[in-house]
């Protein structure tokens, strides 16, 4: 997966916003549209930057995913699905999500957003579905069951 920079990402960039803390600076820099997300995290492997730290920077706004521009389909191609449909691909698009949710419940949500940041795949992440839903409300986890695809 590849991603790019968005306008609010550049302003914190260049104003030095607190949000974008060093370690974060670290792999904004690297994030051009065109590396993969693994050729990112290798590159700042020294510094320590994992998939969490990129997830931070979808959730903040300061990064998205880059558009890819597919060819149009013929009239003998069908179209594509819209929208991911493997397990990965739905964790990957749900896992901001569910850590910014858990993120804003503030202490009374550290352990929750420790277990969703240890979810290491769709299965972890639906299982924690109910227990999110009872933290944040139903109308707040409609964006998180959304991007989970249930």
């Amino acid at each position: 997966m590849k991603y790019m920079k968005t306008e609010s990402g550049q302003r914190a960039f260049k104003e030095r916003d607190p949000a974008l803390s060093t370690r974060l600076r670290a792999a904004f820099i690297l994030i051009d549209g065109k590396r993969s997300l693994q050729e990112v995290l290798q590159a700042t492997a020294g510094l320590g930057i994992a998939e969490s730290d990129v997830a931070q920077l979808l959730t903040l706004g300061f990064i998205a995913e880059a558009e890819i521009a597919a060819p149009e389909p013929g009239p003998a191609t069908p179209a594509p699905p819209s929208g991911p449909t493997t397990p990965q691909a739905l964790y990957l698009r749900a896992y901001p999500v569910a850590t910014q949710l858990t993120a804003g419940l503030g202490l009374r949500g550290f352990r929750l957003n420790l277990a969703v940041e240890q979810a290491a795949g769709y299965p972890q992440l639906v299982a924690l579905l109910p227990r999110i839903r009872e933290a944040v409300g139903p109308a707040k986890c409609r964006a998180l069951e959304e991007a989970l695809g249930v």
